[in-house]
């Protein structure tokens, strides 16, 4: 009998513990939300400053160390856009990063060869200070290259959604949308679009903020296809059929030329490198025979 009473005890208190657990930690429970009011819970550490912040507290100084003109700084501005960096920070990154490395250049160049070679220095540090505009030259390519290939799928959505029923505006979202793992540059610039029409700018406006945003030919001709269309009134689905065409058809051209190009470039690496090997392989043993033959040893 004392038994039984232990373990029903036992067991009393364990649901009573598991209950009122289950009750205070419990996402919709009204009992732990007064008990987080009430103050009882720990408050949580202030998040530390994030490393974007303090690098550009850092690159700032740099930053203002190379004075830019208007001109120049919306030139660069208008590269980093380009790149897909839209953000005010990212300018002070991009010049503080061009000076740090045009830096750090000169004093590895000093520290190797001393101040005995000028123009070891000044090569050195101007290799650093031209490697972030490289770099970024390089992101913009690459950028603008995935734009490219994600058009005509993008363009074929678009058709499908117009003659579907949708309207221009709600064509590109839904493409934006759909395009976003598969090609997500240009599902970004599709969203900035309706963000910018939404915001009450004209569509002709917006479109032309498109292909100067990226700064492909084939945005630039989707753009005046489109404006053209909506100022005459003509039908949307036929026109982007017409120029889903013609960029298959100029995108195929491309390919062709490419390949075309393949064997004036592959002229150089057959020289250099098979070549030589072709010779050593056919003419070696020959060559070894003949000198064997004119040079007999003991002679």
């Amino acid at each position: 009998m004392a038994l039984a009473l232990a373990i029903l005890l036992f067991l009393t208190i364990a649901l009573a513990v598991f209950s009122f657990g289950a009750a205070v930690y419990a996402p919709s429970s009204v009992l732990g939300s007064r008990l987080r009011a009430l103050g009882w819970q720990r408050a949580q550490p202030q998040e530390k400053t994030a490393f974007k912040e303090r690098l550009e507290q850092a690159f700032d100084p740099l930053s203002k160390a190379l004075p830019l003109s208007p001109d120049e700084v919306s030139r660069t501005r208008a590269w980093l856009i380009q790149a897909g960096l839209r953000e005010p920070r990212h300018l002070t990154f991009y010049v503080g990063s061009r000076v740090f490395l045009g830096l750090l250049g000169f004093i590895i160049a000093a520290a190797v060869s001393g101040f005995n070679s000028v123009v070891l220095l000044i090569s050195v540090a101007a290799l650093g200070f031209f490697l972030p505009r490289f770099v970024l030259k390089r992101m913009i390519r690459n950028r603008q290259r995935r734009i490219t290939l994600g058009l005509p799928d993008a363009l074929d959505l678009t058709v499908i959604c117009v003659e579907a029923g949708l309207a221009l505006d709600q064509a590109m979202m839904r493409v934006g949308v759909d395009l976003h793992h598969a090609h997500p540059e240009l599902s970004d610039e599709f969203h900035l679009v309706n963000l910018e029409m939404r915001a009450g700018k004209p569509r002709a406006e917006a479109l032309r903020n498109l292909a100067s945003r990226t700064g492909v030919d084939d945005i630039r001709a989707l753009v005046g296809t489109l404006i053209q269309t909506d100022r005459f009134g003509t039908s949307v689905a036929q026109a982007l059929r017409v120029h889903s065409d013609s960029l298959r058809t100029e995108r195929r051209q491309r390919a062709e030329e490419q390949a075309a190009k393949t064997t004036i470039k592959m002229v150089v690496p057959l020289v250099l490198f098979v070549l030589p090997s072709i010779i050593f392989v056919t003419l070696g043993p020959a060559i070894i025979q003949l000198v064997r033959t004119l040079m007999p040893e003991g002679r």
